[in-house]
């Protein structure tokens, strides 16, 4: 944003106030790419990965906060189990476009991509009988687990 603001300050005073609104309105526009294909599964696999996130997120800033309440956490690991899948089936052969934020390595190492997408889920499918269990030491193994997991994917197959 400051190298933005910066460069319609340039354009003011080179070009003049008409050319510089143009040239500002031009590429103010230029933010983020719409997802216009069918179905749009760029867009969808991001909802879902941005709807997990929402019980993801939570979980980490009860355990941070060192305000661990079993009963508060369960309901948020059963709703991460229950978005876990939601990305997935939209990562299809023809779904490497803009605005997509993952790597063509998704495209090119898909058992690769598949091995790190089942260590996810497995490792889901462990944060949730930890929270089950009430343990709280068993929660935070399991929920460093999860994060691990997303990292890993991620370092490989997101653009950063």
């Amino acid at each position: 944003m400051r190298q933005f603001l910066k460069f319609r300050r340039f354009l003011l005073l080179t070009v003049g106030p008409a050319v510089a609104a143009i040239v500002v309105a031009t590429f103010a526009g230029c933010g983020e790419v719409e997802d216009t294909r069918p179905g749009q599964p760029v867009k969808q696999r991001q909802m879902a990965f941005k709807e997990m996130v929402k019980a993801f997120e939570p979980m980490g800033v009860i355990l941070r906060k060192g305000s661990y309440n079993a009963d508060k956490f369960l309901p948020l690991a059963e709703a991460l189990v229950a978005k876990r899948d939601g990305p997935w089936p939209h990562f299809g052969p023809d779904t490497n476009y803009p605005p997509t934020k993952a790597t063509a390595e998704v495209w090119k190492q898909p058992e690769a991509f598949t091995k790190d997408k089942q260590t996810f889920i497995a490792a889901t499918d462990a944060l949730l009988a930890a929270a089950q269990s009430k343990d709280k030491a068993a929660v935070e193994k399991t929920y460093d687990a999860v994060h691990e997991a997303c990292k890993t994917c991620h370092k490989q197959f997101k653009e950063r």
